[in-house]
């Protein structure tokens, strides 16, 4: 079963580099690499020609901004399972994707998520917060709950099926992605409780209140967009579920 990974990047010279070692040290035999870069001019494409043919496949030129370039991605990946791996994160362990396959195979399941650590940007072996997913319920998204992104990983009949990303959604339309998938139209999924990707601190949505808040009001759009009604309690749940993810360190 082949594996499709993507990192998108832009102007990441300084942590790209530590994304592809940690794709290519994976010990999963069948990983097809994508890259897509949007035109760095910081040195990042040095870097990423520097792999030569370890990189599957990689392209660079403008894409409209990180969902138009995860688009790209997915038009381009011909894995059976896709999985998506931001510029600035690494994975954690050498066992990540062969890990997730084996699960995915064992629970016939669309879809596998894990949990994630924020990590400082300098330093990742300094946790700021840890994002301990839990097994998904159904209904679990009214209230506040999602999957890290970065540790979601997807086969690609699910693309095929229920679509990409809405690329009208500025920060939100990997919240919106599976929420379309897992609670709309009931994708099934499975939970593996080891961390397995770093992020490095500093993503857009978190960077200001403001832009707290704006990603807010694009989730309660999510819902909208996909025909549902999001309780009114859901607008403040998902906040107040991040907030343990400061005071649980453990790895």
């Amino acid at each position: 079963m082949k594996v499709s990974i993507i990192t998108v990047v832009l102007n990441n010279a300084d942590t790209i580099g530590q994304a592809i070692d940690s794709v290519l040290m994976q010990d999963y035999p069948n990983i097809e690499y994508i890259v897509i870069d949007g035109q760095s001019t910081d040195g990042t494409l040095d870097i990423i020609k520097s792999y030569g043919d370890k990189i599957s496949n990689w392209v660079s030129n403008k894409d409209g901004g990180i969902y138009p370039a995860m688009n790209k991605g997915l038009k381009m990946a011909s894995g059976d399972i896709i999985g998506i791996l931001n510029a600035d994160d690494v994975y954690a362990k050498t066992n990540v994707v062969s890990s997730i396959v084996e699960l995915m195979q064992q629970k016939n399941a669309e879809t596998a998520y894990a949990d994630l650590c924020y990590v400082e940007r300098n330093d990742l072996t300094k946790v700021v917060r840890y994002w301990k997913s839990g097994a998904y319920k159904s209904g679990s998204f009214a209230f506040g709950w999602m999957p890290p992104h970065p540790t979601f990983f997807v086969r690609k009949t699910v693309y095929e099926k229920f679509g990409v990303f809405d690329t009208t959604l500025r920060s939100a339309a990997d919240y919106e992605l599976m929420l379309r998938f897992l609670h709309k139209n009931k994708v099934t999924t499975c939970y593996w409780p080891q961390v397995a990707v770093n992020m490095r601190v500093g993503g857009e949505s978190n960077k200001a209140v403001s832009n707290r808040i704006k990603a807010n009001n694009e989730d309660a759009l999510a819902w909208q967009k996909n025909g549902l009604k999001m309780p009114f309690y859901t607008r403040y749940m998902k906040p107040i579920r991040k907030i343990p993810q400061f005071f649980i360190k453990k790895r």
